[in-house]
């Protein structure tokens, strides 16, 4: 059974000392039969818990450097209107208690923790988000990530990897970043696509009749899932592995990509759609930096002389970590030169970072 989280914050101009507010607060409390303890802070301000019958619980926290915060606890089958009351009689009497003192009072919107569906995915920059999701539609464990596709009322379908936001059915914008924004003319060209599983990027190129595109995603379990419940993100195109202008190859990119460089095999663009910028900061430490320098480098080795590379970054607020992927676009074996555009993808709620680079 999930748990709502309620929480009312109460800054303040001046500190106050807990025994101006707290005994005003104790009738509400002993009203919804809330036992109290009170614990004890080591002179850093008051802390009390009430406990009820029915497995709610209230810690109040009057702080010593000017705040009041009250988190209310309950389970999800709880009455809501009586919670409401309560954090609304508590409102008043301290905005009573402490008159001409408070400075700002705050009630975030209820945190509902441990439900079946989970609606809370972290920003890449680690900000919460709450989604408007209502509906786990897919799920499955493959031997290389843990594969989601969740219903969102306002983006469509959300395909989520090992906890990572990647697509939603409202994300045109991001394909089209991808693919260079209308700029390109892929009529009668050879595209390698790097992953790209919920059929995104091949459903839009496709359309302008490429010579051909080849596909290299890993997972099988990522299509079967993107084709039944991505199909306004895929079309039909993940329908069958091989089409008129496209192929798709279920294996890894890496042996692949090496194996076309010994052939001297090269392509008028790659895409790289297989995983963002690693957040961290320490490439020389980092293994998913070590796999980012080997695909940027296989790569550009496969990429026509007059051919472009496309690729996701970001988040925009990642500075750092994009300034070190810059470096590394500095470093491979083949000198490119690049730039970047920032797009407001739908369901990221942030903006995002994408790189277009060729060769000198």
């Amino acid at each position: 059974m999930a748990v709502r989280h309620y929480t009312l914050d109460i800054n303040l101009s001046t500190p106050v000392d807990s025994t101006s507010v707290v005994p005003g607060l104790l009738s509400i409390f002993h009203e919804q039969e809330l036992s109290e303890t009170i614990h004890d802070t080591n002179g850093h301000g008051y802390l009390a818990t009430f406990v009820g019958k029915n497995g709610r619980l209230v810690v109040l926290r009057v702080h010593s450097h000017g705040l009041v915060t009250i988190d209310l606890q309950c389970h999800e089958d709880d009455n809501i209107a009586q919670l409401d009351n309560l954090l609304n009689a508590l409102e008043k009497k301290l905005k009573v208690l402490l008159n001409g003192n408070i400075t700002r009072i705050k009630r975030l919107p209820v945190l509902v923790r441990g439900a079946k569906v989970d609606r809370y995915w972290p920003t890449a920059d680690g900000r919460l988000v709450e989604y408007d999701i209502d509906e786990v539609v897919y799920e499955e464990d493959s031997a290389y990530q843990n594969i989601k596709i969740l219903h969102s009322r306002q983006y469509g379908n959300i395909l989520v990897l090992d906890g990572d936001v990647n697509l939603a059915e409202s994300d045109l914008a991001y394909t089209q970043a991808i693919t260079g924004n209308g700029r390109e003319n892929y009529a009668g060209k050879e595209v390698l696509i790097l992953g790209g599983g919920d059929g995104g990027i091949l459903a839009e190129l496709v359309k302008q009749k490429p010579k051909m595109v080849t596909m290299v995603e890993i997972d099988q379990k990522v299509i079967d899932g993107c084709k039944m419940y991505m199909r306004r993100t895929c079309g039909n195109t993940l329908d069958k592995l091989r089409g008129d202008c496209y192929q798709i190859l279920i294996e890894d990119c890496v042996p692949l990509l090496k194996k076309y460089v010994q052939e001297g095999r090269t392509f008028d663009y790659v895409i790289n759609d297989l995983t963002a910028i690693p957040i961290s900061t320490s490439p020389e430490e980092d293994s998913m930096w070590e796999f980012l320098r080997l695909i940027l480098d296989l790569s550009v080795r496969v990429l026509h002389p007059k051919g472009k590379y496309f690729t996701q970054g970001n988040s925009v607020n990642l500075k750092e970590a994009l300034s070190l992927y810059e470096e590394q676009l500095g470093r491979l074996s083949c000198p490119v030169d690049f730039r970047k555009e920032v797009v407001c993808v739908p369901s990221y709620l942030e903006q995002w970072v994408f790189y277009t680079a060729w060769k000198k």
